[in-house]
């Protein structure tokens, strides 16, 4: 199959307390799994889709064939979002951030706690799935966005530094309906050092 889904790069529970062992393995192995099994079989017919990478395909989804573009933009988009995903979250993180992302935040936001103010809001006010963004955009600016269901930002130009996912699946166990309180708690699994790393793709 062209696609695979990777293992989680630290254990299921490293993650705890704020976010637990059950809703790690539901969330990687059957939702993200579902999305690259359903994106394979969406691209069965489609043999020229085959050996291109997930970030080309999202990318330039606009110009993908008509038949096939709607499940790459649902089921390609849920693989390439939620590899951001388990990518920029690690156990040990968190705390304020580091290198040139910090710089980037106090420029452009004022402090961490702003920043962090008008993420967490973003993806509090965000109706139904989705995921909030900090995003480079295509006309090379610094912002936070939200995007519905498993839409990405890659497709319209602007570049994902950071993410997180505010579909229920993704705290529910813990948090039932107090999203807000999951969207704090989140903070405490964020790696800068994998922030940066992104931020300097972004600006390459």
């Amino acid at each position: 199959m062209p696609f695979e889904l990777q293992p989680l790069p630290y254990a299921e529970d490293a993650l705890e307390p704020y976010i637990d062992a059950q809703t790690m393995r539901i969330h990687h192995d059957f939702h993200h799994g579902g999305y690259v099994n359903n994106l394979n079989k969406a691209l069965e017919s489609y043999p020229d889709l085959q050996n291109r990478s997930i970030d080309d395909l999202i990318r330039n989804l606009h110009t993908l064939p008509e038949g096939v573009r709607t499940a790459v933009r649902n089921q390609g988009g849920g693989h390439f979002n939620h590899s951001i995903f388990w990518s920029i979250v690690a156990p040990n993180a968190g705390g304020e951030p580091t290198g040139a992302i910090a710089t980037v935040i106090n420029d452009v936001f004022g402090n961490f706690e702003n920043f962090k103010t008008q993420f967490n809001d973003a993806g509090a006010k965000h109706f139904g799935s989705g995921f909030v963004w900090l995003v480079r955009t295509a006309n090379n600016k610094f912002e936070i966005i939200s995007q519905p269901n498993q839409d990405c930002p890659w497709s319209d130009g602007h570049y994902p530094i950071l993410c997180n996912d505010v579909w229920e699946h993704a705290y529910y166990l813990t948090y039932q309906n107090r999203r807000p309180e999951y969207l704090k708690q989140w903070w405490n699994t964020v790696s800068w050092d994998a922030v940066n790393q992104r931020y300097a793709t972004a600006t390459r």
